[in-house]
C-alpha cells in the first residue's frame, strides 16, 4: 500500500510564520519591559536586531525596524527626561513617552497579528 502524505506548508510560509510570531514575541518583551526594567525589552532589541537581518524585504522587516527605532528613541529621550525631573518638566516628557512607547508598540503588535507591514 502507498502511503500518502499530506503536504505540509511550504517552506517560505513557514518561515514567514516563525517571523511573524518572533516578531509578536518581541513586541510582548517590549510590553513586559516596563514593569521589569527593561530587561526583557533588551532582550528583545537584540532579537530584532538579529531577525530584521533575515526579514529583509518582507513586510517582517518594517516591524523589526520599528522595534529597534522605538527602543533607541525611547532610551534617548528617557536619559533626557530624567535629569528633568529634577525641574519637574521630566516628568510630563516621561509620561508622553510612556503613551508613545505604548502607542507604537500595541501599534505594532496589532498589525503584526492581523500579518500586515508596521507602516
Amino acid at each position: 500500500m502507498a502511503e500518502t502524505m499530506t503536504p505540509g506548508p511550504a517552506p517560505a510560509a513557514a518561515a514567514q510564520d516563525d517571523t511573524r510570531i518572533l516578531a509578536i514575541i518581541v513586541y510582548g518583551l517590549y510590553l513586559v519591559g516596563w514593569p521589569c526594567l527593561h530587561l526583557s525589552t533588551v532582550a528583545g532589541l537584540v532579537l530584532a536586531y538579529v531577525k530584521r537581518a533575515e526579514s529583509h524585504g518582507t513586510i517582517w522587516e518594517s516591524h523589526f525596524s520599528n522595534q529597534i527605532e522605538t527602543f533607541w528613541i525611547s532610551l534617548v529621550v528617557g536619559i533626557v527626561a530624567i535629569p528633568l525631573c529634577f525641574f519637574v518638566i521630566g516628568f510630563p516628557i516621561l509620561f508622553g513617552l510612556f503613551v508613545w512607547f505604548l502607542y507604537r508598540t500595541i501599534k505594532g503588535l496589532v498589525r503584526a497579528i492581523e500579518g500586515r507591514p508596521y507602516l
